[in-house]
C-alpha cells in the first residue's frame, strides 16, 4: 500500500469521525446576499404603487410587465427594451412554457407543431445544467450531448448535427460563466450560431443568459449581443433569451425575462394570455424602485461579488494545497457565474460524491452535468461556493479533496 493511500485512509477515516453534516448541492445565494435586497421588502409602499405611465400595478394586466424594469434589463440581457418581456419569478418557468407553447402552438417559421413531429432533439453542450436536461426529458425531447470547448460549444459538431436533422429543435445555451465550467462564449461562436445552416426551420437557440451580471473581477466577460446577430445572419426568429433577478436580488420572489424578435415576442404573448391576465407587477416596481437603473444593478453586483469572491478563492486555495501536482484532478478558475467544475480520474466522480456523502458532505450527483444524469467519462463533479458559510465551505471542501485522493489513491493501487 503506498504512504499517499495510507495517508488519505487515515484522513478520510477522521473526516468521517467528525460527523459533517454540509450541502455544497444547489447554486444559491447566501442569507447574507439575499440581505442586500433587504429594502424589496418595504417598497413600493402603501401609496407608491403606480407606474412610470400612471398604471395602477395593483390591478389586472399588462402582460409584458412594465416597460421600466426592462428598460433597466435591457443593456445587460442584451435585448432592445420594447422586445423584452417581464414575467414572474422564474426565468425557468419561461423556458418551460416556451418549450410547451411551440409543443402545443406553431412557432413563427414552422411548419406544424412540435407535438405532431415524429421525433425532437436538443443539442446539450456539456457538462452543461441538469434542469435545462431535465425539462427537456420531460417532454420527451431527446437530449445529443456535444462537448463543450473554451470558447462554447464545439461548433463542428453542432454544425454538422443542426444542419443534418430535421428533429433537432433547438441547444441549449449559457453563454456567459456557463454553468459549471464557467466558459463565455466567443464572438465567432454566437456569430457561427447565429448564422448556421439548420435541417429544421423551426430551430431555435434557448440562450439562458442567467449569469449576464454576475461578475467575479473587475474585467467582466463580454459576449456578443446573440438577436443583433441571428438578424444580422437572416435568421432574426432563432434566439430565445432568458434572464431573472433570481440571483440578483431575491432568489424565489424575483423577476424573469423573455427577449427576442417582435414575431417571437407576439407569438410567446400570443400563448401566455391564456394562462395570465399579466404579472406581478407590484414586484416589478419595487425592483424599478430598488434598483434604479443599470448603474444601480451594476453597484449591487459588486456587493455581491464583494461577499462570494473570497468563497470562490477559498475552494481555489484548498484544491490546489490538497490536490495540485497529484494529478488527481483539474478544476476550473471562473471569473463569474456560480459554480465551479472539477474533474477527476475517469471512473472516479460517482465514488467520490458517495464518499463524500457518507462523510456528511453533500453533493450534487455526479452525472447531473449530463444529459440523463450519464456522464459517460464519470469525471465531473459540480461545487457550488455560494450558499455555505465561509468556513462551512473551507470544511467542505477540505473534505471534498480528502474525498478525492482516497478514491484516486485505492485506483492507482
Amino acid at each position: 500500500m503506498s504512504e499517499e493511500l495510507t495517508r488519505a485512509q487515515r484522513d478520510y477515516a477522521a473526516l468521517v469521525e467528525r460527523g459533517l453534516s454540509l450541502d455544497l448541492t444547489r447554486g444559491k445565494p447566501s442569507a447574507a446576499q439575499l440581505d442586500l435586497s433587504a429594502p424589496l421588502l418595504g417598497l413600493p409602499g402603501e401609496t407608491d404603487f403606480r407606474a412610470a405611465d400612471g398604471t395602477d400595478c395593483r390591478n389586472y394586466g399588462g402582460l409584458r410587465g412594465l416597460p421600466e424594469l426592462c428598460e433597466i434589463f435591457s443593456g445587460p440581457l442584451q435585448v432592445p427594451a420594447d422586445q423584452l418581456v417581464a414575467g414572474g419569478n422564474s426565468s425557468l418557468q419561461l423556458m418551460h412554457d416556451s418549450i410547451v407553447h411551440a409543443m402545443l402552438g406553431v412557432l413563427p417559421g414552422a411548419e406544424r407543431r412540435w407535438a405532431d413531429e415524429e421525433r425532437i432533439a436538443f443539442l446539450c453542450p456539456v457538462p452543461g445544467y441538469d434542469r435545462h436536461f431535465a425539462l427537456c426529458e420531460r417532454y420527451g425531447i431527446e437530449l445529443i450531448p456535444v462537448p463543450m470547448t473554451e470558447n462554447g460549444p464545439d461548433l463542428e459538431v453542432v454544425e454538422r448535427l443542426a444542419a443534418a436533422d430535421a428533429g433537432i429543435k433547438g441547444i441549449w445555451c449559457v453563454p456567459k460563466y456557463s454553468n459549471p465550467d464557467g466558459v463565455s462564449y466567443s464572438d465567432e461562436t454566437t456569430a457561427r450560431l447565429a448564422a448556421m445552416p439548420t435541417a429544421a426551420p423551426d430551430f431555435r437557440i434557448f440562450w439562458d443568459n442567467a449569469y449576464a451580471v454576475h461578475h467575479l473581477t473587475d474585467e467582466p466577460a463580454e459576449i456578443a449581443d446573440i438577436l443583433a446577430a441571428c438578424a444580422e445572419a437572416g435568421n432574426p426568429d432563432r434566439a430565445f433569451v432568458f434572464g431573472s433577478t433570481s440571483k440578483v436580488t431575491m432568489a424565489g420572489a424575483g423577476v424573469a425575462f423573455f427577449g427576442s424578435s417582435p414575431a417571437n415576442v407576439a407569438w410567446f404573448l400570443k400563448y401566455a394570455a391564456k394562462g395570465s391576465i399579466g404579472p406581478d407587477k407590484i414586484n416589478q416596481l419595487r425592483h424599478v424602485r430598488f434598483l434604479k437603473d443599470a448603474d444601480g444593478v451594476r453597484e449591487l453586483m459588486r456587493r455581491h461579488a464583494d461577499l462570494i469572491r473570497p468563497k470562490f478563492e477559498a475552494v481555489d486555495r484548498i484544491l490546489s494545497q490538497e490536490l495540485g501536482g497529484t494529478g488527481l484532478a483539474t478544476w476550473s478558475a471562473p471569473k463569474g457565474g456560480y459554480f465551479i467544475s472539477l474533474q477527476v480520474p475517469e471512473g472516479c466522480a460517482r465514488d467520490v460524491v458517495k464518499r463524500a456523502g457518507e462523510a456528511g458532505i453533500a453533493l450534487t450527483p455526479a452525472g447531473a452535468t449530463h444529459p440523463y444524469g450519464d456522464d459517460p467519462r464519470d469525471s465531473y463533479i459540480r461545487i457550488a461556493p455560494t450558499y455555505p458559510s465561509q468556513e462551512e465551505l473551507e470544511l467542505a471542501i477540505q473534505g471534498l479533496a480528502t474525498c478525492v485522493r482516497l478514491v484516486g489513491y485505492e485506483r492507482r493501487g
